[in-house]
């Protein structure tokens, strides 16, 4: 163990399905273009979750958590991007400029990401694999410097750390992949965080029509507070009774836009089916590893328009997360009311079932 090695305490998964533990966990000495975060604030999100579960990847144990905000504490010796005591949100898209998506001109889809150089550990050694290359359920974290986004050191690191994954999902999946445009209109199916972000980017946009599906009414509440113009409780009603309501609200056309924000069938054929003639769909819910889609071929082709996922919202870090700071601050972006609960690192387990509950938009880990 180097010298310059740290203990922290942080929030691991040891096996899929098991309760999450807090342990020490060894930080090791930055690589030339690595740095460490001292962590202030992290959200809890349906990704970490997934990791838990196992539904993402076997490569345990996991060091959670990654809708992170902090104070970048050390840099290494070849670091420019970021200096000791900048404000920072942690980015899974540092892009390399170097794979064939930058080189074609489109770095959101950036292949080649950068992560740190090193590994964290446990106090064994038995090293750790951090949620989507961050792993900020922990009081400080080993980043490659270009994860690193410096935003305004007067934003609230809790609502900050938002846009490092699902805030920053659904608000792309409208502003950037869908291209919501003044006047148009849209359906997001699924309110929970991420397609809550979804409709405040609707609105942000200038949508004129914003209608909101889910099957508990109390999200549905909440979407109006962030910008729906209309709702529908799906709960007793079939895919037929959706999509004719959603098609009611829209001059029986159907939405401009429509987007999935859960990423199972059911949403999925809804966004699908419900769109306009030539509309666009997005797919922002990330899907497990045995989820299918199975619709007829010829409803594909004869429903054109387009079909695409959103992958991080189509976002460019460096460009997004300080331009949304900036609209927070200025009171034009509602980024503070995403979060719903401020909670200590040890709670992170309390937090999943909460999140499971349907009760929160997100819960924020505060260190």
């Amino acid at each position: 163990m180097s010298e310059n090695t740290q203990t922290v305490k942080a929030i691991i998964a040891r096996s899929a399905g098991a309760k999450v533990e807090e342990v020490p966990i060894l930080i090791p000495e930055p690589g030339p273009n690595d740095v460490i975060v001292r962590v202030q604030a992290c959200g809890v999100c349906h990704t970490d979750l997934a990791y838990r579960d196992g539904d993402i990847a076997d490569e345990f144990p996991f060091l959670l958590g990654h809708e992170a905000a902090g104070i970048v504490e050390t840099v290494g010796s070849a670091v420019t991007h970021v200096r000791e005591g900048d404000f920072v949100i942690a980015n899974w898209r540092a892009v390399c400029g170097e794979c064939r998506a930058c080189k074609k001109g489109e770095p959101k889809y950036c292949f080649n990401t950068h992560n740190a150089s090193k590994k964290m550990t446990l106090e064994n050694g038995t090293e750790l694999t951090p949620a989507l290359g961050i792993g900020a359920f922990a009081e400080k974290t080993i980043l490659h410097e270009g994860q690193c986004t410096k935003v305004d050191p007067e934003e609230d690191p809790a609502a900050a750390g938002l846009l490092g994954c699902g805030i920053m999902a659904g608000l792309g999946a409208a502003v950037n992949t869908a291209a919501i445009e003044i006047g148009e209109s849209a359906a997001v199916f699924g309110c929970g965080g991420v397609g809550t972000a979804a409709i405040a980017g609707a609105r942000l946009a200038g949508a004129a029509t914003i209608i909101a599906v889910d099957i508990d009414q109390r999200k549905l509440d909440t979407a109006r507070e962030f910008g729906a113009t209309d709702t529908i409780c799906s709960a007793d009603l079939s895919e037929e009774e959706v999509i004719e309501r959603v098609k009611g609200l829209t001059g029986g056309f159907g939405p401009d836009v429509t987007i999935d924000a859960v990423g199972i069938q059911p949403t999925w054929r809804l966004a699908f089916y419900s769109r306009d003639l030539a509309g666009r769909m997005v797919m922002v819910g990330v899907p497990n590893l045995t989820d299918h889609v199975d619709i007829p071929a010829i409803d594909l082709y004869g429903h054109g328009g387009s079909i695409r996922p959103a992958w991080y919202g189509d976002c460019l870090p460096e460009r997004d997360f300080p331009a949304y700071v900036a609209l927070h601050r200025a009171g034009r972006f509602p980024l503070d009311k995403f979060v719903s609960e401020r909670i200590a690192l040890g709670d992170v387990e309390d937090a999943f079932a909460t999140m499971r509950a349907g009760t929160v938009l997100r819960s924020v880990v505060e260190l």
